[in-house]
């Protein structure tokens, strides 16, 4: 090695120049875009626009409340449309109980008699072989169920059912000539499905639960 390296070598002063540290690079964040402070300068909102707004909200209340008296009044109408199924269905129910109830007076064997309970109009054991004046003991299309109340006959047994609902009938008119009774009835325990002679159709009350 010659003796001007040997020099160089010897000087620490080489080795600092030739690492001495490149200037540091400040990293500053770039703003996407300037902030718009508020300028309190600028114009209110005009008073028709804020009129404006508040007649759209006060319309959007409106169109709800037209909405809700809608569904109610779909509802009502709905409830009175089943209601009047429901009476239809009474009355044709009712009419069989008032035929199965003359079938078994008429045709009773000997002295006329009605019927003690409502099974006696399914099965009448009275023959030798059983007549069937009622295919079956329907349910009350009011109630929902096979209970009826029993109008008490002269002599023993039983006349005529009606239903056990006082609900308000929807149907105040226009009944057929059997049913002329229900006219203006008050609740459904008024219209009584009741078979009498001639002579004993006066009189009839509702009765009780059987």
């Amino acid at each position: 090695m010659s003796g001007t390296n040997r020099r160089r070598i010897a000087n620490p002063g080489f080795f600092g120049r030739a690492q001495q540290p490149s200037s540091r690079v400040r990293l500053v964040p770039q703003v996407r875009g300037p902030i718009k402070k508020r300028d309190s300068t600028e114009p209110p909102v005009p008073a028709f626009l804020r009129a404006e707004r508040g007649f759209t909200y006060l319309g959007m209340l409106v169109i709800v409340a037209l909405m809700g008296f809608g569904l109610a009044a779909f509802g009502e109408l709905y409830s009175h449309a089943a209601q009047r199924e429901k009476e239809r269905e009474l009355l044709f129910v009712g009419n069989q109980f008032r035929d199965a109830i003359a079938s078994y007076y008429n045709k009773s064997p000997g002295a006329k008699a009605y019927p003690k309970k409502l099974e006696d109009l399914v099965e009448d054991t009275r023959f030798p072989m059983p007549l069937r004046h009622l295919r079956r003991v329907y349910r009350d299309p009011m109630t929902g169920k096979s209970d009826w109340a029993l109008v008490d006959a002269p002599g023993g047994g039983f006349m005529g059912v009606h239903s056990l609902s006082e609900e308000t009938p929807v149907k105040s008119g226009n009944f057929t000539v059997k049913d002329q009774g229900f006219e203006g009835a008050e609740h459904y325990t008024k219209w009584i499905f009741a078979y009498s002679p001639p002579g004993l159709s006066s009189g009839i009350a509702p009765g009780g639960k059987r």
